[in-house]
């Protein structure tokens, strides 16, 4: 098991990086540009993630995806990393982070971090993140990419939930699995779309 969120755990804290800070977020997107990818099979093992069989408002979760027109798509991300918004017919709204390169992500989980539920960062901290306040919130622009609708029976593994303490190192890990495009493009597109 690769452990890693143990390790940077322990790496930011021997720098002595204040958790759940926009300089520890730095911190970590910074550190993630040095990495090379992650084995998803086994961070899905992770300790720190709960594995569920549904997913929760407000919270952010993993998961292996196979949407039902990758045909008709110009990419999809096989792994996303989502925080999840609300219902939708056949499943869910989700903010999907891997569409915004890592500089807009760590700006957009700035903005996040300001509206969750409690600043407890424990089990009873949740994002509050609806649809209506993404579109009238201007520090939340950067969502219009992100926001995607993903079907429940198109999920392909259970949700691995992604506890508050460990948002900030999960957010910028480098797991997207884009298909039909490369990271470079999806951001490029990305910003048109910002």
């Amino acid at each position: 098991m690769s452990r890693i969120f143990d390790k940077l755990e322990l790496q930011a804290f021997r720098a002595g990086i204040t958790p759940r800070t926009r300089a520890s977020r730095e911190w970590f997107r910074k550190k993630a540009q040095n990495m090379r990818s992650i084995d998803r099979d086994e961070l899905m093992k992770e300790e720190q993630l709960k594995r569920t069989g549904r997913e929760v408002v407000g919270n952010m979760y993993m998961f292996f995806y196979d949407p039902k027109h990758k045909e008709t798509l110009p990419y999809y991300d096989k792994f996303p990393l989502v925080i999840v918004v609300g219902p939708a017919k056949g499943g869910f709204l989700g903010l999907n982070l891997h569409y915004l390169p890592p500089v807009l992500r760590a700006q957009m989980l700035d903005a996040l971090m300001d509206i969750t539920s409690n600043s407890k960062f424990d089990n009873t901290t949740r994002f509050r993140a609806t649809y209506e306040l993404l579109v009238r919130t201007s520090k939340l622009k950067y969502f219009k990419p992100c926001l995607k609708h993903y079907l429940n029976e198109h999920v392909q593994s259970k949700f691995a939930l992604v506890p508050p303490p460990e948002w900030e190192i999960a957010t910028f890990l480098p797991t997207a699995d884009f298909q039909k495009a490369s990271r470079a493009q999806v951001y490029r597109d990305s910003r048109k779309m910002i």
